[in-house]
């Protein structure tokens, strides 16, 4: 049997934000863009990589959410502790002076960890953290 990651999850509360960030500053394929009762999902995904996407997703969307749980995941966003995903590249500094170039918010620099990466860490225009670190 072989199993592999096919789409991850990642909220957004301002689609055509982050369509341009994921696709204008990341440089992923646009893959699928759905639009429903005034609501955006968005599946992208790395060139290259068709069976690998993220589906940019409202985050309130499901329906057996309280209003209340609606206000703690809004809360989470602006706080940018709701949700992450890790990146690789093979041009860490390269694709950070890019980013650095932006308006992202910036949480940490290119860094040598104590555990065996070189990685970096920013936020993306929901909020999410976005980490990234070399390949070799």
């Amino acid at each position: 049997m072989n199993l592999t990651i096919h789409s991850s999850y990642l909220p957004q509360d301002d689609p055509d934000a982050a369509l341009a960030f994921y696709r204008d500053t990341l440089g992923f394929e646009v893959r699928n863009d759905v639009g429903y009762n005034g609501l955006r999902w968005i599946t992208v995904g790395p060139t290259g990589q068709p069976d690998t996407s993220i589906v940019l997703h409202p985050p309130a969307a499901d329906p057996g959410l309280t209003d209340d749980e609606r206000r703690v995941i809004s809360e989470m966003m602006a706080k940018g502790t709701y949700a992450g995903v890790n990146l690789a590249t093979d041009d860490l500094d390269g694709l950070f002076e890019k980013l650095q170039a932006g308006d992202i918010e910036i949480v940490q620099e290119p860094t040598d960890q104590a555990y065996g990466v070189r990685d970096c860490a920013f936020r993306d225009p929901a909020g999410n953290m976005v980490r990234i670190q070399q390949t070799k």
